[in-house]
């Protein structure tokens, strides 16, 4: 027995709300950066993955898949993690250089 299941379920929806609204956020950003945030896309993926899983196993519906989407969220918080550390670092804004080719000062 859980004590106090109906709270975990609304953190796990709102979790889940959260997770899903940064992948349509993700999916934009996405679009307009030439798909170069695939690590915010598998961390959107693993934040919806994760709150699935924890709502299966909390409401006892399909506690092996439950399980199988934790160990999911997992992977992709690690792949996320790794992807995102690869990066190279972005070039420099045009725009945001003066004429000498100097950082501009606020």
């Amino acid at each position: 027995m859980v004590v106090g299941r109906r709270f975990w379920n609304l953190i796990w929806y709102g979790i889940l709300l959260l997770g899903v609204l940064g992948l349509v956020s993700s999916l934009y950003w996405g679009r307009r950066t030439h798909w170069k945030n695939n690590d915010e896309l598998i961390r959107a993926c693993g934040t919806i993955s994760v709150s699935i899983g924890m709502l299966l196993l909390l409401n006892r519906i399909a506690p092996l898949l439950g399980q199988l989407l934790l160990v999911v969220a997992l992977v992709c918080f690690v792949v996320a993690f790794v992807l995102g550390r690869r990066l190279p670092p972005s070039p420099p804004n045009p725009e945001d250089q003066d004429d000498s080719g100097e950082p501009r000062r606020a």
